[in-house]
C-alpha cells in the first residue's frame, strides 16, 4: 500500500508560545485568557470574545522541540504539511515561520476561526475523505482536540498518530 503522509500541527502553544489572550467579556465581568485557557473554555451566554491579540504574533517564544521536529519533517519533503490553527488569520503565522527561518513554500496554515475540537477532526476527516491522505501525524497541545481527532481517526482505515504536547 503507498501512503500519502498528512502532518498537522497546531501552532499557539505547539509551536510557539506567545502574549496573545482572548478577552472574554460578560456583563460587568472580564476574562483574559491564555490560548491554553480558551481551548479548554465552556462559552457561556452573553460571552462577548476580543481576539484582537491574534491579528500578529505577540512576544513569540518558540517551541524548540517542535519546531525541530516540524523542521525535520520539512526536510524530508515528503507529504502535505499544515498548521491548523483557532485562530482566524493565517498570516501572521506565516511571517513567524518565516521570521526563525522555515520555508514556508512547503507549508500550508488553514485558520479555522474556531476552538471547537470537532472543526479541526473534521477538517482532518475532510482530507481523508476528500484528498486520499491516509498517513495522518497530528500535534497539538489542547486534550480536547487531541481526544476529538483520536475518537474520528479510530473509525477510519488509515495509518495514524496523534501526539499532545505539554508545555
Amino acid at each position: 500500500m503507498s501512503y500519502k503522509r498528512l502532518r498537522i500541527f497546531d501552532f499557539d502553544d505547539t509551536l510557539v508560545k506567545t502574549d496573545s489572550y482572548v478577552y472574554v467579556t460578560n456583563g460587568d465581568s472580564q476574562l483574559k485568557l491564555t490560548p491554553g485557557q480558551y481551548a479548554i473554555y465552556d462559552e457561556k451566554k452573553g460571552d462577548i470574545f476580543d481576539f484582537s491579540d491574534f491579528q500578529k504574533v505577540k512576544n513569540p517564544k518558540e517551541i524548540k522541540q517542535v519546531t525541530k521536529v516540524l523542521r525535520r519533517i520539512l526536510n524530508k519533503g515528503r507529504g502535505g504539511i499544515f498548521i491548523l490553527t483557532a485562530r482566524s488569520t493565517y498570516k501572521p503565522i506565516r511571517k513567524y515561520l518565516s521570521e526563525i527561518d522555515i520555508d514556508t513554500s512547503k507549508i500550508y496554515v488553514t485558520a479555522l476561526a474556531s476552538n471547537d475540537p470537532q472543526d479541526k477532526a473534521n477538517w482532518i476527516k475532510d482530507k481523508i475523505d476528500n484528498e486520499g491522505y491516509n498517513d495522518i501525524y497530528y500535534v497539538d497541545d489542547s486534550i480536547k482536540n487531541i481526544k476529538a481527532a483520536e475518537k474520528m481517526l479510530s473509525k477510519t482505515n488509515v495509518r495514524w498518530k496523534v501526539q499532545h504536547v505539554k508545555y
